[in-house]
């Protein structure tokens, strides 16, 4: 069967990058820094905002001012958090079509309640989302499948019946152990040199528009004979 569908935050199901990057070169400009590459910070989206850091100031997390760092463009990302951020292209269609077809969705992200809980209110989301699952909320985040489970009882859904959708290895591996069938979303931030083929993702897809067919598929499967 297929109940519900499940996705990651970032780079999944909202295109975040331009606002971390905005952020981040501000930033350096503000130290007279010159700008970076930023599809640089965009490759490193998934490792959060210490890789991020790591990668555009060229500290590592353990070097003398990377936590004030880390914090100012936490405050920064506080104020500023959907400036450029939208949803994939082709979405939209495909969470409508979600709501149509009576498919409860819901969101499983290791990004924390304090940022997801307003992205989701600013992008409209947070009344058609069942379920918002944060790494505050949970003991162990990603790629452990608490997370998911959690995300399942708030539904009312087996996890054999629902499918997680993620850009990151993480996830693949929480939905493996959730039990649950996965789709890499090839679309997302990977970085370079990573591999998806070697996931073991249930399935991938390109751009959100590929997963409704697949989609499409299982509930079709369900339909008995006569």
């Amino acid at each position: 069967m297929l109940t519900s569908v499940l996705f990651d935050l970032d780079g999944t199901l909202l295109d975040t990058a331009e606002d971390f990057m905005a952020i981040i070169l501000s930033m350096r400009q503000d130290r007279g820094l010159p700008p970076t590459d930023a599809l640089r910070i965009r490759d490193r989206v998934s490792d959060g905002s210490v890789g991020m850091l790591s990668c555009a100031f060229d500290m590592l997390p353990s070097a003398p001012g990377f936590d004030a760092l880390r914090e100012e463009f936490l405050q920064r990302y506080d104020q500023a958090l959907a400036v450029h951020t939208q949803p994939f292209a082709g979405m939209p269609v495909l969470l409508d079509w979600l709501d149509e077809q009576g498919l409860p969705w819901g969101v499983v992200t290791n990004k924390l309640s304090r940022f997801s809980v307003p992205l989701m209110a600013a992008m409209g989301l947070s009344e058609r989302c069942h379920s918002l699952i944060c790494p505050d909320q949970v003991s162990h985040s990603k790629p452990h499948p608490e997370p998911l489970l959690k995300a399942c009882v708030e539904m009312g859904v087996n996890p054999a019946d629902s499918v997680y959708v993620g850009d990151h290895l993480r996830d693949i591996l929480a939905g493996r152990a959730a039990g649950m069938p996965t789709i890499a979303a090839l679309y997302g931030y990977i970085p370079p040199g990573e591999d998806p083929s070697q996931w073991q993702a249930t399935h991938s897809v390109k751009s959100p528009a590929e997963l409704r067919p697949w989609l499409e598929q299982r509930l079709l499967q369900e339909v008995p004979h006569v």
